[in-house]
């Protein structure tokens, strides 16, 4: 079933009428008078409707009836991504959101290769978060993920906060991520993953300071675009959100 994110004030009336880049996509998908869509409005309901009438620029719906969206996780995931090279941050937000992250959040630490000025990595943001909502609505999400950039000292005291804060490092061999989920009780989690060239000792020492678990995704070494999403898949499905 189609799927459109829209403002929370457009819901106000049963009536309700899609313009702009909505009502283009619905023109795109050839929806035809009486087909059932999905508007969310990120708050994590589902609102079913069914098209009323159609122009070039207009879709007109009546809402029919909200339950909660049922594709949204129950577990709070927060996914700090070290800022990678290229264009790799746009496939990880496009798969971290297909998986159920709440948010994900890049960082610039002490080995990043890319180091973009302030207007440059605000403008990449903006992308970003537009690639959220595009995937949002691709998988069937309730809720849109916020998409931002922070500190390496704020990312440590956000997942030092959460019920499972872990930083994945390639040079620990002791303590798994498995042993990591396994021993709390999750209702918030967050997942920090480095760049290409991993994290400096300094940064970990950081890490354990702030009571962030030090943990191995094991014996491999995976590229910083994969470390993130393997992760929060190996989360996703211990918190029973992958089937």
């Amino acid at each position: 079933m189609p799927r459109f994110f829209v403002e929370p004030g457009v819901l106000n009336d049963k009536f309700i009428t899609l313009t702009g880049a909505n009502a283009e996509h619905a023109r795109v998908l050839r929806l035809a008078v009486g087909e059932k869509v999905t508007l969310c409005t990120g708050d994590g309901i589902d609102y079913l409707c069914t098209v009323s009438d159609l122009t070039r620029d207009r879709c007109s719906l009546v809402l029919q009836q909200s339950t909660p969206s049922a594709s949204e996780a129950a577990l709070h995931a927060s996914l700090y991504v070290a800022l990678p090279k290229s264009d790799k941050m746009e496939h990880i937000v496009q798969k971290a959101t297909e998986l159920g992250a709440a948010e994900i959040v890049a960082f610039p630490s002490a080995r990043c290769v890319s180091r973009p000025d302030k207007a440059s990595l605000d403008k990449k943001c903006e992308r970003w978060q537009k690639i959220a909502v595009s995937a949002a609505e691709q998988s069937g999400r309730g809720r849109i993920p916020t998409v931002r950039t922070a500190t390496f000292d704020e990312v440590l005291r956000e997942a030092g906060a959460a019920d499972l804060g872990v930083l994945l490092y390639e040079n620990e061999r002791a303590y798994s991520l498995r042993e990591a989920i396994e021993s709390h009780a999750l209702h918030t989690a967050a997942l920090i993953t480095g760049p290409e060239g991993g994290f400096a000792p300094e940064e970990i020492a950081a890490a354990q300071q702030a009571n962030v678990n030090i943990c191995t995704l094991g014996p491999r070494i995976l590229r910083c675009e994969t470390a993130p999403l393997c992760a929060l898949s190996a989360l996703m499905y211990a918190a029973g959100e992958l089937g």
